[in-house]
């Protein structure tokens, strides 16, 4: 017991974090959804850029579904892990396929009782071999279906999560710069900049988040970035009453009362003194607003202010695919909805366990 007295209070907040089962499992789903929205590309098995090979042939095919086809390679040399290769090796399904007259002849994949007529694969060069049949031909695999463009849904659904991890990153960090920025001056000079500061921050408390954040993407314009720095700018609020609040409890501290007595400026006091002992508070919130940026974003992709296609997002495949949810397809709205709603959960709880971690009223054990 005397050892755990001796532990710095970082080292038992850790320790309680780790206890937490809940917040570790949470944890763990971020930690590799971030992995897998960072290698995205790799991972995939439609690495074009934006997953956005198309075939009208096999639209919205059932999960689990396999076709066989000719895989006829491009250039890829362009492949960049970020964004992916602008030729994919272009994928040709086929029902039947034969040699004559060393010629490749093929009758194209129209649906499970269906298939086109004879055509020539002009896509390579005569005369055609068993060998090179043996090599190109593949047996593709949509574990997750497809949409009812073609394009694959897990390749698709890979690539937006690189959307709503983003988006949660540079909205958290934009309302931190100016939530802390904002909040910090107004408690500590006080006075009529509290007073303006304060005002700012009810009128914008007033109204309702989602709006806001349509007014200001319609200001910016739409597209992928506007969107980030839309749900940024309307998430300080919360931050900077947080922040403001204990800047005043903080700055009629002796330490703080010190530094005035050594003549440093106010806004050393304010950097150096007063926001590094407000970590625990802040952290516990930007936890709640990361989920609450990938929930605006998720709606605003699904009103269409979002990402613009053909670029990914969970909330943009739920609109393109909610009619489905009254037929047989339902589950190409339904996944990503799950996904939207593992992730917020997943910050949700975790900022629940830093939240129980942090409390310095919490039982040394």
């Amino acid at each position: 017991m005397k050892q755990e007295k001796n532990k710095s209070p970082r080292a038992l907040a850790f320790r309680r974090f780790y206890r937490n089962p809940m917040g570790l499992v949470s944890l763990s789903i971020i930690a590799i959804v971030a992995l897998v929205s960072v290698a995205a590309y790799v991972l995939m098995p439609d690495n074009s850029r934006n997953a956005n090979q198309m075939n009208l042939t096999l639209g919205t095919v059932p999960m689990g579904f396999d076709v066989t086809g000719f895989l006829i390679p491009n250039d890829e040399s362009n492949f960049n892990f970020f964004n992916g290769t602008d030729r994919p090796a272009e994928f040709i399904p086929v029902s039947e396929w034969k040699i004559e007259n060393e010629v490749l002849l093929y009758r194209p994949y129209l649906g499970k009782q269906d298939a086109g007529p004879w055509k020539v694969l002009e896509e390579v060069q005569s005369p055609m071999t068993d060998e090179w049949v043996k090599t190109h031909l593949v047996t593709k695999t949509y574990w997750l279906g497809t949409d009812k463009f073609g394009r694959d849904v897990l390749s698709r659904l890979i690539l937006g999560s690189r959307i709503s991890i983003t988006v949660g990153f540079i909205a958290v960090l934009i309302s931190l710069v100016v939530g802390m920025t904002l909040g910090a001056i107004a408690g500590f000079f006080g006075g009529w900049v509290d007073d303006l500061i304060s005002w700012l921050i009810n009128v914008v408390w007033s109204i309702p988040t989602l709006l806001l954040v349509i007014a200001v993407t319609l200001a910016l314009g739409k597209g992928y970035w506007q969107v980030f720095i839309a749900v940024g700018l309307t998430m300080w609020v919360e931050v900077a009453r947080v922040v403001r609040g204990q800047v005043l409890a903080l700055k009629e501290e002796q330490f703080i009362e010190a530094t005035r007595a050594l003549g440093f400026r106010s806004f050393r006091s304010i950097f150096i003194h007063i926001l590094p002992n407000l970590w625990a508070p802040v952290i516990i919130i930007s936890a709640a607003n990361f989920a609450g940026a990938i929930l605006i974003e998720s709606g605003l992709s699904f009103l269409g202010f979002g990402a613009q296609p053909p670029i990914p997002s969970w909330g943009g495949m739920i609109r393109d695919h909610y009619a489905y949810i009254l037929v047989d397809k339902a589950y190409l709205a339904i996944i990503p909805g799950v996904a939207i709603m593992v992730l917020v959960l997943a910050f949700m709880m975790v900022g629940n366990a830093l939240r129980d971690a942090l409390d310095v009223r919490a039982v040394r054990s």
